[in-house]
């Protein structure tokens, strides 16, 4: 008899487990100082944490253009796919992150003009509220960042200026920046008629995924794993490839991934489990 009420108590227990979701919170905000305005962010939270009292991985997941912070969750399915690949095994819980960089002006970067500086907003405002709020490691390991097209570009710079911030980076159809400093003066006049070219060179040399690429430090070489993903469809495939081979010639280690497929939803929920798979392998220490 007792053998039975414990079989009966863990086949209960292993439904019930079974049957546990994540949770997504898409309503949620801080006040940003720097930004001088209350900033909207989404988070997933995984299926144990409201019964555990253990802290979490962190994936900071951007968003693109058009977007806002409820991207990944609406046309994304971060909860299922998420909670797929946590049930399943092939990533360990996590919390994922998700900010809104499309509010008051559209991006993640610092403005050249320096009015807008919605990188040091991500760095000295959001990533301490939300690594205290909630129960996140706070260590370089065991955190992540990963994003689409706009998003992307937010990923190669997020992780290329603060290597000693993340594990891994994976950005997906990523813009990558402009190419040449020529590009980069033909985008910043369009809003800046009076810039100057040092400060077109300073904006390039920082906003460039290729330039950042080419002047990295040798000692920064293996800081950060990378996972870089495009379709071979997509309009933003030269950018990618250009960066790929650059990373091959420093002889920089990394994961390069072309899929048949396009810009858009469809083939970006294809490319979250195996980031979620990616950047898992960091958090159990590959």
């Amino acid at each position: 008899m007792k053998t039975l009420s414990f079989t009966l108590l863990l086949f209960t227990w292993a439904l019930s487990s079974f049957g546990q979701t994540g949770k997504v919170l898409d309503n949620l905000s801080l006040p940003s100082k720097l930004l001088k305005s209350e900033r909207k962010f989404a988070i997933y939270l995984p299926p144990d944490y409201a019964t555990s009292e253990r802290s979490y991985p962190v994936l900071y997941l951007l968003h693109g253009a058009g977007d806002n912070h409820t991207g990944w969750v609406q046309f994304g399915e971060v909860l299922n796919i998420a909670d797929k690949a946590i049930r399943e095994g092939t990533a360990t819980p996590m919390i994922i992150v998700m900010p809104d960089a499309d509010t008051g002006r559209r991006g993640y970067f610092n403005d050249v003009k320096g009015d807008w500086p919605y990188e040091d907003f991500f760095f000295q405002e959001l990533m301490p509220f939300v690594e205290k709020k909630y129960r996140i490691k706070a260590e370089k390991r065991y955190r992540a960042v990963s994003g689409l097209s706009m998003g992307g570009g937010g990923t190669f710079m997020y992780a290329l200026h603060h290597p000693e911030l993340f594990s891994s980076a994976c950005p997906l159809s990523a813009s990558t920046g402009p190419i040449t400093l020529e590009d980069a003066k033909k985008n910043l006049l369009r809003n800046n008629p009076d810039i100057q070219d040092s400060t077109v060179a300073n904006y390039y040399n920082r906003h460039s995924a290729l330039a950042l690429v080419n002047n990295m430090p040798d000692a920064n070489k293996k800081a950060v794993r990378w996972y870089i993903d495009c379709g071979d469809d997509d309009f933003l495939y030269e950018g990618n490839s250009l960066v790929h081979i650059a990373l091959r010639k420093k002889e920089i280690p990394h994961e390069f991934r072309i899929r048949e497929g396009a810009h858009n939803w469809t083939y970006w929920r294809e490319s979250l489990p195996k980031v979620l798979e990616f950047v898992s392998q960091a958090f159990h220490q590959y």
